[in-house]
């Protein structure tokens, strides 16, 4: 994995996400794989080994994403979290590609078990020359950081946004958020006195 000068994945921009997901990510198994990152706040093991019955909903149900223990990091609990309206737009236009009986949302090579997150790192690397953004410091993980601390930032309690990411602790949860410059110069304006 890619980190910054700081030991963490690079948070992305909304216009280095736009970029990616319109220009980078080509195509749509490539859109749906990091789209569960970045709109399920997923690890790419998570995304990689989703399997087909992960995604649920039926008539008069919102649409879920299943990440089962066995699949998480420490084999944690597993999570439901909430289909967001991109991820099911880009899930609907890659579930046209599925055959064949593999159960795996996303099947390796030559349909045989799922996509190794080695391959999902070389086409995000990929992706982001086709983009000519700067590698250094962005990697699979940086949707996953991109989406809990644009969660923190829109107000949403750490309990809830724990709930999405699966850390065992707040503290854990709190080392992945990331703080701008903008946000400090934003709180240390709130000292009016």
């Amino acid at each position: 994995m890619k980190i910054n000068r700081f030991g963490k994945a690079e948070i992305l921009n909304p216009q280095e996400i736009t970029l990616l997901f319109t220009e980078g990510l080509v195509k749509p198994r490539d859109r749906a794989i990091f789209g569960v990152c970045l709109y399920g706040a997923a690890r790419i093991n998570e995304s990689c080994t989703l399997q087909r019955g992960d995604i649920i909903g039926t008539r008069g149900v919102r649409p879920k994403l299943i990440i089962r223990a066995c699949n998480t990091k420490g084999g944690q609990d597993t999570r439901e979290i909430q289909l967001h309206p991109k991820l099911k737009e880009f899930l609907e236009s890659y579930s046209c590609e599925l055959k064949g009986r593999n159960p795996h949302l996303f099947p390796g090579r030559h349909g045989l078990g799922h996509i190794h997150k080695g391959s999902a790192d070389r086409i995000l690397r990929e992706a982001l020359r086709r983009v000519d953004l700067d590698e250094q410091g962005i990697s699979t993980h940086s949707f996953r950081r991109t989406a809990l601390s644009a969660m923190s930032d829109a107000g949403v309690p750490l309990r809830h946004i724990q709930s999405i990411s699966g850390h065992r602790s707040l503290a854990a949860l709190e080392r992945y958020l990331g703080v701008t410059e903008q946000q400090k110069e934003n709180a240390i304006s709130t000292l009016i006195f």
